[in-house]
């Protein structure tokens, strides 16, 4: 290894390599499943059970209603999304800078500020376990995008100059 793979906290390639294998492990496989699964059983709630119930909802938690429905459904698609282009990569359907493309064309979105707690306790449970679900699977893929792409954010106390200057000293035998 050179002394420019040694300051490199990871280089592209390992990005790279992470993400082939990833998407091609059992893992990514479970993944797939429950994020289109649970795009299937949003959409069947909406369509049947969710749109009784929100009939039945005072004017004000409507509106929250579809709001919040609205924010599940578009976090659902990118999340659908971001799978389908996984599984591609993973078929030999698409390379994987074609994966890159695309997912700068449709990113997993920032989560949105949730509205108050004691507005989205008057929405129908059925709702709010979908919607706390899709937060749940949109973070962990935003986490698995930064391992793929090696971009992950580093702590906010983190100085990497530092940091690898004292690994380097520490190679060196080289005390401060």
């Amino acid at each position: 290894m050179n002394d420019a793979q040694l300051l490199e906290p990871q280089s592209q390639e390992g990005a790279i390599s992470f993400a082939r294998g990833f998407v091609r492990s059992e893992a990514f496989m479970t993944l797939f499943r429950e994020g289109m699964g649970l795009v299937e059983q949003t959409a069947a709630y909406l369509d049947g059970e969710g749109r009784k119930e929100s009939a039945a909802l005072p004017r004000e938690v409507a509106l929250t209603y579809a709001t919040e429905s609205m924010r599940l459904t578009t976090r659902l698609m990118q999340i659908a999304s971001w799978l389908l282009v996984q599984r591609a990569v993973a078929e030999g359907e698409m390379t994987a800078e074609q994966a890159r493309t695309e997912h700068s064309k449709v990113k997993i979105g920032d989560p949105m500020i949730p509205p108050a707690e004691h507005v989205v306790a008057r929405l129908p449970e059925r709702l709010r376990e979908l919607m706390a679900h899709s937060l749940r699977l949109q973070a962990r893929i935003r986490h698995l995008e930064e391992q793929m792409s090696g971009s992950a954010p580093l702590p906010a106390n983190a100085n990497p100059v530092q940091d690898q200057l004292a690994s380097l000293q520490a190679r060196l035998g080289l005390g401060r």
